[in-house]
């Protein structure tokens, strides 16, 4: 869980506009419960009055009543539903948004520990405790001294008898919430573990098929899932156990108090009709707390939940700043180091320079020196632990989340595309988008010739896998992600992995366009041919900064100190960049 001191705003505010609502689900009750008093008046009436004056007017006037009575009942009932369901609809249309960023955002912020932050399926608790029946008996328990006090009215023994029935019922439903709280909490937990390690492989499909893993990966989520289903088993089987004593209590109370009402009847301290009176009374003024506990597991899950959200939401960072100009003079690296969600010390240190509008930068260094780390800096997936990072004088905590978004692309190491069309990825999802634009970020990218070759072109839908792309064509598509919109700073970590020399060719030509539109290319490379058109070269080495300066002046030294590995760069081949030819982790 990721802790915080101060409770969502969001979630305040959703409370606060449903609080009306509530209100008018408490007259609601109100009115019910009144109500609910017609079925064991109406037997007293007939035991006492009918049967004994033997009118049929009267029994006729009575019936009419009760029918009608019973409608409003019906009606109110129904509406209270209708209401409840409505607010909890409207805690997920409007804490449902930001349940996605934060879900999004977690292992950002919080590492490995971000993979238990499930705040989409609170949401779904919340909203189904708001529509199931726990919530009714949470409404209508306020009412039960009420129908206490009224069977204290016709004899103090029968109230004696509900009112020990009642809090014996009590102690059963704080034995529940007692003895559940950490089972449920445990099941919980559980699940999200199961889930996320069934993503985890259903994201991998092809190499589990390619590598035979399904079968070793089967029996790692056999045991995940049989810890949840103990989990599970564990909770429910502690709420029916204490729902079952409920219920069978109950039960017993129920014909205790008919005898005992048979008793006074005989005698005559109370009448025939009082003793049915009072049966059936109790029976409601009882029913909310067997409600309460039949469904303990659903209360608890959804105050849980509620209470997870009112942290989990807080990770986001605020929308309501100042809004910047965008970025145009330079990007400033000062004293940088970075320390990776969930991990201790820095991978990335003592790292500082500055790039002037129409400048690339090529970043080189051996496997897990820390380029990656660098790059996921520079576009503020991963804050500094000391130093900064500016744009135009600005550190990323003063930008507004979406206007930094607009001026920074990024293509990450690992390409991940998203359930939707070619259009849809290339424009990021921009409900403003245009053709125009994803056109040109897409020939920016060498990509369009691809795209049309697509069985339905930029409209062809591309999976979560992307299926229908090679390893290459999800590069460049990425690539053409990362130029949408002519982006200020664009971050590159290695663009070329998966190109060929026409890809390679494109991504030289990308990066020469981005500088001559006054833009800042930053190119994270193990391949020589990515470094082709940058300016300068960056040289980290066990996450520090070891030199720095003009590419032909670096690769020279580089040369020098490695003659072994070297070679031009025109010529294609690799860079000395040290030990290792993929980059790892946060190489």
């Amino acid at each position: 869980m990721i802790a915080k001191k101060a409770e969502s705003k969001l979630i305040e505010r959703i409370v606060a506009t449903s609080r009306k609502a509530l209100v008018g689900v408490g007259v609601f009750s109100m009115v019910i419960n009144i109500l609910m008093l017609t079925g064991p008046l109406f037997m007293l009436q007939i035991y006492d009055r009918v049967l004994t004056s033997h009118s049929v007017p009267t029994l006729l006037a009575f019936s009419v009543l009760v029918v009608t009575l019973y409608g409003f009942l019906g009606i109110l009932e129904f509406i209270r539903q209708r209401v409840l369901v409505r607010i909890g609809h409207r805690f997920d249309e409007q804490a449902g948004q930001t349940a996605f960023e934060t879900y999004i955002e977690a292992p950002l912020i919080a590492g490995p520990r971000g993979e238990v932050v499930q705040p989409i399926r609170d949401i779904d608790q919340v909203r189904q405790f708001f529509s199931g029946p726990a919530i009714t008996a949470l409404f209508d328990m306020p009412w039960m001294p009420v129908y206490l006090s009224l069977i204290f009215i016709f004899h103090p023994v029968l109230g004696l008898v509900a009112l020990g029935g009642a809090l014996f019922l009590f102690a059963i439903a704080l034995a529940t919430d007692f003895s559940t709280r950490k089972a449920l909490a445990e099941a919980n937990k559980m699940t999200g573990k199961r889930l996320t390690f069934a993503e985890a492989g259903r994201r991998n499909a092809e190499v589990v098929r390619g590598m035979g893993m399904r079968g070793a990966l089967a029996k790692v989520w056999g045991e995940v899932n049989d810890g949840y289903v103990r989990a599970y088993s564990n909770a429910v089987d502690r709420t029916s156990g204490y729902s079952v004593v409920t219920k069978v209590f109950r039960l017993f109370l129920q014909s205790l108090i008919l005898a005992v009402g048979a008793w006074l009847a005989i005698l005559n301290e109370i009448t025939p009709g009082t003793m049915i009176a009072a049966s059936i009374i109790m029976t409601r003024a009882l029913q909310p707390i067997e409600q309460a506990v039949t469904n303990w597991r659903g209360l608890i899950q959804g105050r849980q939940a509620f209470r997870r959200l009112k942290q989990t939401l807080t990770i986001l960072p605020d929308a309501e700043r100042t809004r910047l100009e965008p970025p145009r003079e330079r990007v400033t690296v000062e004293n940088l180091a970075v320390v990776p969600p969930g991990a201790q010390k820095p991978t990335v240190a003592n790292v500082g320079f500055e790039l002037r509008a129409g400048t690339a930068l090529g970043v080189i260094g051996p496997s897990g020196s820390g380029k990656s780390t660098l790059a996921r800096a520079l576009v503020g997936v991963w804050p500094p632990a000391r130093g900064s990072v500016r744009l135009d004088g600005a550190p990323f905590d003063q930008w507004r989340e979406d206007d930094i978004g607009r001026n920074i692309g990024y293509l990450p190491q690992d390409v991940e595309l998203f359930a939707g069309t070619v259009a849809d990825n290339i424009s990021r999802f921009d409900p403003e988008r245009t053709s125009e634009a994803v056109i040109a970020a897409s020939r920016l990218a060498g990509l369009h010739d691809l795209v049309v070759r697509l069985p339905e072109g930029y409209d062809t839908e591309v999976g979560e896998g992307a299926a229908v792309l090679s390893a290459g064509q999800r590069q460049r598509l990425a690539l053409a992600r990362a130029l949408y919109r002519d982006p200020f700073l664009v971050v590159l970590d290695e663009p070329n992995s998966n190109l060929d020399g026409d890809g390679e060719a494109a991504l030289t030509h990308a990066i020469r366009t981005v500088k001559e539109r006054s833009g800042i290319v930053v190119i994270v490379a193990h391949r020589a041919g990515a470094v082709v058109a940058v300016d300068r070269l960056l040289v980290i080495e066990e996450g520090q900064q070891t030199a720095i300066g003009p590419r032909d002046e670096i690769l020279g030294k580089i040369m020098k100190q490695r003659p072994q590995v070297g070679a031009q760069p025109a010529q294609g081949q690799e860079a000395s960049q040290g030990a290792g030819s993929s980059q790892q982790g946060n190489g």
